[in-house]
């Protein structure tokens, strides 16, 4: 039977209508049958300032919980002026802190989002990449999706009614599902890549 890995994901949209929560759900619906998803909610933090640091609110300490309980984290996001919306960043700055206290570390991420427009969120993506790189969150780099969203493609309850767009957005989620298993494969206690106590004997 196959191990069943829990998924935290982010919407990087606040809005009622957001085409990426309706991307969410497709994933959601398309993702392999060993991938159980919970949103980790953003809209309510304050946003973050260092002044927090020696005693996080209540929604700064259960966003940190809810990311370190996940197995991988999914981003699922518009892209707003060519960066990442600051709800999400916000979120992420909150997760990070405070110093020595890195939620994302080591956690095997995807980035993949939505757009009117023909090129969907690639800019995003790279600035996203920049800085998952610093937090030492592993990301699934190929294949990459910028999705461009066509209303009457997707359902509002996630259905894909074109083939070709659901067999790319099951491809994804299923490479996704095993770069999660092979990141935790390799950070496992007693894999070959970690230090060994006697090593230096």
């Amino acid at each position: 039977m196959a191990k069943t890995y829990k998924i935290g994901y982010f919407v990087g949209s606040l809005a009622s209508g957001s085409i990426n929560r309706t991307l969410s759900k497709a994933l959601i619906k398309l993702a392999p049958s060993n991938l159980e998803f919970t949103e980790i909610p953003i809209k309510d933090l304050p946003l973050y300032s260092y002044d927090y640091d020696a005693d996080f609110p209540a929604e700064g300490r259960a966003l940190k919980e809810a990311i370190e309980s996940c197995d991988g984290i999914l981003f699922v996001s518009p892209e707003y002026n060519r960066s990442i919306p600051g709800a999400l960043k916000n979120a992420i700055d909150w997760g990070s802190r405070p110093w020595g206290s890195n939620s994302f570390a080591r956690k095997p991420s995807g980035i993949i989002g939505a757009s009117p427009g023909g090129i969907g969120t690639a800019v995003m993506q790279s600035t996203m990449r920049a800085v998952l790189s610093f937090l030492d969150a592993p990301q699934l780099n190929a294949p990459e999706a910028y999705v461009q969203f066509k209303p009457e493609i997707f359902g509002d309850d996630g259905a894909v009614t074109d083939e070709s767009t659901a067999a790319f957005l099951r491809h994804y989620m299923e490479e996704y599902g095993a770069f999660v298993e092979r990141v935790l494969a390799a950070n496992a206690p007693g894999h070959i890549g970690d230090a060994h106590p006697d090593l230096s004997r």
